[in-house]
């Protein structure tokens, strides 16, 4: 399997933008309440898990109906339902992963939701949180950033501090630095190509990309010529 595409239940603030992440032959694996996100973007989940108590039940009704797969767990349980989508993922030996709507609304499930990544199983994986508009990911030794130039790049260090750490298509470099949790550093950096490279030597780099809109976009927006 070459990628899942797991949907969460939390925001998407474009549909334009989280349509333009997906790929005609992406395993859609939907946790719980991503249903709605799946029914939005038009898409057929190949399959539903979690205890299904924030999935619209007409919903999950009608999609059961059309043949999709539920995995139900009980609501008295220690996994969140995206960390279980993510167990049933690594089970699949998907080469990359995207998890749609885990970011924004609450906080506590926000973060919650990065944690997931930090996950052992997954160093060998390429797992992204993505909403299109921001995506996040770990990097253990090397890790591109496909972009704009003018994108906002941020670098935090996670846990410990991180070491040896170079950039390349950065407007600051860093060559050989070190950055510290307790530090900010490393926040909004900016892209000056459409590919950054990031490198570590030591420890766990948490990368923030924001991608800016287009200046077609801003012109269009501010009304200028």
């Amino acid at each position: 399997m070459q990628r899942i595409i797991i949907l969460a239940n939390g925001e998407l603030p474009s549909l334009g933008k989280a349509r333009a992440l997906l790929q005609d032959d992406d395993f859609i694996l939907c946790a719980d309440g991503g249903t709605r996100h799946a029914s939005a973007l038009h898409l057929k989940p190949d399959l539903i898990i979690g205890d299904l108590d924030s999935a619209d039940s007409a919903l999950l009704r009608s999609l059961q109906a059309d043949g999709v797969p539920i995995e139900r767990h009980p609501r008295d349980k220690n996994e969140t339902d995206l960390e279980l989508a993510l167990h049933k993922a690594i089970e699949l030996a998907p080469q990359e992963i995207v998890i749609l709507a885990a970011l924004g609304g609450r906080m506590d499930q926000t973060i919650a939701n990065i944690a997931l990544l930090t996950d052992a199983r997954l160093s060998t994986l390429d797992i992204r949180l993505d909403d299109g508009v921001e995506e996040i990911f770990f990097c253990r030794t090397q890790a591109q950033v496909e972009g704009r130039s003018g994108d906002l790049i941020s670098l935090i260090p996670w846990g410990r501090e991180v070491t040896g750490i170079r950039t390349e298509n950065l407007k600051w470099q860093l060559n050989g630095e070190t950055l510290y949790p307790e530090k900010t550093r490393g926040i909004s950096n900016k892209m000056t190509a459409r590919t950054a490279t990031v490198k570590i030597q030591s420890g766990l780099l948490l990368i923030l990309h924001r991608r800016q809109p287009s200046i077609v976009n801003r012109q269009s927006k501010e009304g200028l010529p």
